[in-house]
């Protein structure tokens, strides 16, 4: 270990010189895999057609699974006699380094972060962020990454001629062109789809008011518990765009986190193949009802793939280039999706499974001694970032792991049947979620149909073939990481052992939809080179793509700005008009403390309609039992009660028999409220 505090002493390079592709330099958009002219690939086509139609056959309603399996049989079987024939191949994965890591460090500042740890963890101590931890922590943070960082030697850009510079700004003019095209799915129609909150909304509301009121928890234990990331970012939506405590902001917010993945899922997508891949997986996985809809809700939901996206690609950029420096990057992403969404938990297995892969395989022989100081930089980071969560967890045991044991355990009830028949069960389901059942959750999803739109899920069938085909051939540890990625990223749904019908759900097995997508992706590159391999059919791979991801962009945009905004609003009730009625009130009377809801079951959560009238912190309920307190209270007054609620009305109907009852009617059917209105 070298002593090097000032960053004096020159620390070597850890990777050879890097590829042209290395440097960002993009192959031909029409490029060709090598192999020369042949046949037209029949089979390849064929097989693509069948997946196609018996997804179709798969869709809701009046699902034919009957036929949908043969064609899937045959589709498979075509797959496997085109991959025999080297007529359909996934993209060559980008080659791996063979470099030597020379364990060079900076010991000053990695000893000098050691107290800053000792130091935050004590500080951490209160539950709460103040300067003091915060300052301890981040100097704790600079000085370990400091100490491990290893630089490297800068080179000088190649000189490009000017059609490799055409075809650059033709690259990237497209890249911008597909990302536009996401970015509108993110955010289209945010203010209406979906249009109205539920119980969790006026969680995440308060916790975000508590912010503004100084609370700075580092886990809001309101709603069994809840990682601290999206509260903060909501408060930081709520000042930048001027929204406020409203549902807007925490769709805002969740939104732009969508998009923010997006880099990430392009350079994930071109670490397992190419540009052309990263491009393909950008494009799919943007305009995915999947993404879409768990971005969109407004809760921690998209925090999961936010986290694992970046994690996933420096994890395997590291293990490929054998760079310590995305090591360290994926420690920091890994520690920070930690204090995302419970279910990125799940993440820190994944990377164990990576590198027990990675050593395991031939490709890693001379390096699996650094591969165990690697894995050690990234725990270590990672727990660096960890240290908030970690002092609350230790204090607090019981709150901070209530709601995983929840699911997990007999903590709220028992199992329904034994605990691997119920775990073998949920995963079998969870396995097929991707094509078949994504489950009954209407809140986050379009209940009992595949998670993935049919071109996108053909694919996935397809490219997983194909997967297990080249690691058969080649037994490359990337892609038994990939096919593994599949059940790992899955568990934080299929551990709802507890509740089995909560399984499989979009958003806990949210992080499976970025190796999903990915291998959908493979598939179709693989399948634009198939058909592309000769120059005269070069438009007419593209045209088939084409339309591929054309009929991929209708049947998304229908299935989250039509069929899942319908239900959705079928299964939310109406506070944002309830709302409004308060809003109008307060305008004709100054003030709302005499307005009132009267609880019901299954009905609205009375926090809600406050909300929407810029009133976060007032529960409206009143209950039966009091309602002879109102008549002495002066002034004119406002009731809202459920239509069935006869036992209400009947007895507001009493104490104010000269009150003005009305009925106020909406669009959506079945959601429906009484208004009484009390004058003096």
């Amino acid at each position: 270990m070298s002593n090097d505090s000032h960053g004096s002493s020159k620390l070597h390079s850890l990777t050879p010189s890097p590829s042209p592709e290395e440097r960002g330099e993009l192959p031909s958009l029409f490029g060709r895999r090598a192999g020369g002219e042949g046949a037209f690939p029949w089979r390849s086509v064929l097989a693509v057609v069948l997946a196609v139609c018996a997804q179709i056959l798969l869709e809701p309603p009046g699902r034919r699974f009957g036929f949908a399996i043969p064609l899937y049989i045959l589709a498979a079987g075509l797959t496997i006699w085109s991959a025999i024939k080297n007529e359909w191949e996934l993209p060559p994965l980008p080659v791996q380094f063979n470099n030597t890591e020379t364990f060079q460090l900076r010991a000053i500042p990695l000893l000098l972060s050691m107290p800053f740890m000792l130091a935050a963890f004590w500080a951490f101590g209160g539950g709460k962020f103040t300067r003091l931890n915060i300052a301890l922590w981040l100097a704790a943070l600079a000085l370990l990454i400091f100490g491990l960082w290893a630089r490297r030697a800068k080179e000088a850009a190649p000189v490009k001629t000017p059609e490799e510079r055409a075809q650059g700004l033709m690259w990237f003019a497209l890249i911008i062109a597909v990302f536009g095209m996401v970015v509108f799915f993110r955010l289209n129609q945010i203010d209406d789809v979906p249009g109205e909150p539920f119980s969790d909304h006026a969680e995440k509301i308060l916790d975000v008011f508590d912010i503004s009121k100084g609370q700075y928890n580092i886990f809001f234990p309101r709603n069994t518990g809840r990682e601290a990331i999206q509260m903060y970012w909501s408060f930081l939506a709520a000042k930048i765009f001027g929204t406020g405590f409203t549902f807007l902001t925490l769709k805002l917010g969740t939104s732009l986190l969508g998009i923010l993945t997006l880099p990430y899922i392009y350079l994930l997508g071109k670490e397992f193949g190419s540009p052309r891949v990263g491009l393909l997986t950008l494009f799919l996985f943007g305009i995915s009802y999947w993404p879409n809809v768990i971005s969109r809700i407004g809760l921690r939901f998209p925090l999961y793939p936010f986290f694992l996206a970046p994690t996933l690609l420096y994890l395997t950029r590291g293990l490929r280039t054998r760079s310590r420096n995305d090591f360290l990057l994926c420690g920091i992403f890994l520690g920070l999706g930690l204090h995302g969404y419970s279910p990125f938990r799940i993440a820190p297995f994944l990377v164990l499974a990576a590198f027990a892969i990675y050593v395991l395989r031939s490709q890693s022989k001379g390096t699996r001694q650094q591969a165990v100081w690697w894995l050690t930089i990234t725990g270590v980071v990672s727990l660096v970032i960890f240290l908030p969560l970690l002092r609350y967890a230790l204090d607090h045991p019981d709150i901070f792991s209530y709601r995983a044991f929840s699911r997990l355990g007999n903590v709220e009830t028992s199992l329904p049947d034994s605990l691997l028949k119920v775990f073998f069960y949920n995963l079998g389901r969870g396995l097929l979620m991707f094509n078949w059942d994504d489950g009954g959750i209407w809140v986050n999803s379009l209940p009992h149909r595949p998670a993935l739109d049919v071109v996108t899920g053909a694919l996935f069938v397809i490219g997983l073939i194909l997967l297990v085909a080249r690691y058969a051939r080649q037994r490359d540890w990337r892609d038994l990481l990939l096919l593994i990625s599949i059940p790992v990223l899955l568990l934080p749904s299929v551990l709802a052992l507890a509740f089995p019908e909560e399984n499989p759900a979009l958003n806990r097995a949210g992080g499976a939809a970025v190796s999903a997508i990915l291998i959908s992706a493979l598939a179709l590159d693989g399948l634009v080179s198939t058909v592309g391999v000769e120059k005269k059919r070069v438009f007419v791979a593209y045209g088939l793509t084409g339309i591929l991801l054309a009929a991929s962009v209708i049947q998304n945009y229908d299935l989250v700005f039509r069929q899942f905004n319908e239900k959705y609003l079928l299964g939310v009730w109406n506070t944002s008009a309830m709302g409004e009625i308060i809003s109008e009130f307060r305008t004709g009377y100054g003030q709302t403390d005499t307005v009132w809801i009267v609880p019901y079951s299954q009905w609205v959560d009375t926090r809600l309609p406050g909300m929407w009238a810029g009133i976060p912190n007032r529960d409206f309920a009143l209950w039966p039992k009091d309602f002879a307190n109102t008549v002495k209270i002066p002034g004119p007054k406002l009731f809202i009660f459920h239509p069935e609620d006869a036992d209400a009305e009947n007895a507001l109907k009493v104490l104010y028999p000269n009150g003005a009852l009305s009925r106020y009617t909406l669009a959506v059917p079945g959601k429906d409220f009484i208004v009484l209105f009390v004058e003096r």
